[in-house]
């Protein structure tokens, strides 16, 4: 593989599924390792959480985060072990993703990190329950027409706006209930594929996460972040992140800003990327890659027999 063409992608809240990370920590020990720090640093057992469930509570998403983030960071110790020679000339992260991102370029420890993602979790949780609203997927229609949409069913007090800029085709909403419902049935109404609501009573990525967002960002200002080894794809910039203050300003705009994905991924083909490393369960990030650019390489690695799909390159 060339460098130079290579890119590292971490999933974010949604990649969750029980038995995460297990065979992967039998098989290696650095990656048990990863499971056995955080265990110790969460004082609860993470590890048998993400390995055994139950669903509901590892779908809470204070637990969410934080698992998604050890299970991204036991891969990756696994595949800079297994591959040392292999070193990504970007890094970016969806959403949550974006926390392992600065274990993955150095920018943080993982302590750190850690800390953040499962802070990150607990603020969003009491801002949903405070503030709670709803997310959609819309299928079919292009940012232009969802953002029209989202000016229409939206008013002052009600605001519902684009969360997730996933790929074409594929735009998440987030905002308040009534909004989101206005917003759905003019989606419809334009022509959309398919409307689905997600399952979840937090709008992220929306306004009613500015409560979490404000107390995010002491911890993040707290946090000792320093300048990345990789250039990071920020979510909110869709640009390089190469020093700490620009690693803070994204991410104490992220919880109420959209998730430029798309952007993301395409600034990173058009500066030579042509095979991109999803380190994380389910495939998630790879599917989205297929519809935004179906012509460079994607991988997805979670699993020992993954990782001989990266000698195919």
């Amino acid at each position: 593989m060339n460098n130079e063409s290579i890119a590292y992608l971490f999933p974010g809240q949604g990649s969750q599924a029980v038995g995460m990370g297990l065979e992967l920590s039998q098989t290696y020990p650095v990656a048990n390792q990863v499971f056995n720090e955080a265990d110790d640093l969460l004082g609860f057992p993470l590890s048998k959480l993400a390995w055994e469930g139950p669903d509901a509570l590892l779908n809470d998403t204070v637990n969410t985060q934080p698992a998604i983030l050890v299970d991204s960071i036991a891969i990756l110790r696994v595949l800079e072990e297994q591959y040392p020679h292999v070193m990504p000339s970007y890094i970016a992260g969806h959403s949550m993703g974006e926390l392992s991102t600065l274990v993955a370029s150095s920018a943080s420890p993982f302590s750190d990190a850690l800390y953040l993602a499962r802070r990150r979790g607990e603020l969003m949780k009491l801002a949903g329950e405070q503030s709670p609203g709803k997310m959609a997927a819309i299928l079919g229609l292009e940012i232009p027409t969802v953002e029209t949409i989202c000016e229409e069913a939206s008013s002052d007090e009600e605001i519902v706006q684009v969360a997730n800029d996933n790929c074409p085709g594929q735009v998440v909403i987030s905002g308040k209930s009534s909004a989101i419902e206005r917003a759905s049935e003019l989606a419809k109404s334009a022509g959309a594929r398919r409307v689905r609501q997600l399952m979840v009573s937090i709008a992220a990525h929306s306004p009613l996460m500015a409560s979490a967002q404000k107390d995010f960002n002491k911890e993040v200002n707290a946090s000792p972040i320093q300048r990345p080894r990789t250039p990071i794809i920020g979510n909110v910039s869709a640009t390089p992140l190469t020093v700490a203050d620009h690693i803070r300003i994204d991410l104490q705009a992220q919880l109420t800003s959209r998730v430029r994905w798309t952007e993301s991924i395409q600034y990173m083909i058009n500066q030579g990327i042509t095979t991109f490393i999803e380190i994380g369960s389910k495939s998630v990030l790879i599917g989205l890659l297929k519809r935004i650019d179906n012509t460079v390489k994607g991988v997805s690695i979670s699993k020992p027999n993954d990782l001989k799909k990266l000698l195919e390159f």
